[in-house]
């Protein structure tokens, strides 16, 4: 097999990666949002987010997200690609709903610490985490809808649902990024809700159709055998 074809076997393979197109659409809008929220906008927290303490060994599993989103997406890209396309979905979806409602809405929180009680390395990550991003854009939390995204993607996996230590595994992370983003002061507690029911909401029209075709089209299937 020459070279063409061994190109035109593996773009056909992989064509699904079209999907990571997205990107051209979400990362120009999101820094616009970026770079024009700056000021004016809505404060979102509550007094529960005053009550949260900082903790700054949070910011491990908080950088740790993007390994774990990369991980998802490239374990689904190359071994089920339905499941693929169904993370997709799910996930980018809920990031246009994102960018609709920063645009329309904007939002921002003011909980981060001014002054640091300790100094450490992973204060420094903090300090780091906080010159790249700002406080501004943060409902719903991404980091959390995200996290969730991969949760509901391994638990609706065949494959995936036999391996408790993965699932196990995948679900604690997701814990523990989720905690991050109000432990770091990141966001308040009501991003993190509010990304839970954007969560909810997407499942229902995303993945639970295909749950409930299932049964009926093996009740379909069977009584077909019977017939024979």
């Amino acid at each position: 097999m020459g070279f063409k074809e061994k190109l035109s076997a593996l773009v056909k393979k992989y064509k699904h990666a079209w999907v990571f197109l997205y990107i051209l659409v979400y990362m120009p809008w999101f820094l616009l949002l970026e770079r024009h929220v700056t000021t004016n906008y809505h404060v979102i927290q509550i007094e529960l987010d005053e009550h949260i303490p900082f903790i700054e060994y949070f910011v491990v599993p908080y950088l740790l997200w993007f390994v774990f989103i990369a991980a998802a997406f490239l374990y689904f890209f190359f071994t089920d690609v339905p499941g693929f396309y169904r993370m997709a979905q799910f996930m980018f979806t809920g990031m246009t709903i994102f960018l609709i409602i920063s645009t329309i809405f904007p939002n921002g929180q003011d909980l981060r610490p001014v002054v640091f009680e300790r100094d450490n390395i992973f204060v420094d990550l903090v300090r780091m985490v906080y010159r790249a991003d700002t406080c501004t854009n943060v409902f719903p939390s991404l980091h959390v809808f995200n996290s969730l995204s991969v949760c509901v993607a391994v638990c609706e996996s065949r494959n995936l649902k036999k391996h408790r230590g993965v699932c196990f595994g995948v679900y604690a992370m997701a814990a523990l990024i989720i905690l991050a983003t109000v432990f770091l002061k990141q966001h308040s507690v009501v991003d993190v809700f509010g990304a839970t029911i954007m969560a909810y909401i997407l499942y229902q029209f995303i993945y639970a159709p295909a749950k409930k075709s299932a049964p009926r089209y093996a009740k379909q299937k069977g009584a077909l055998l019977q017939n024979k």
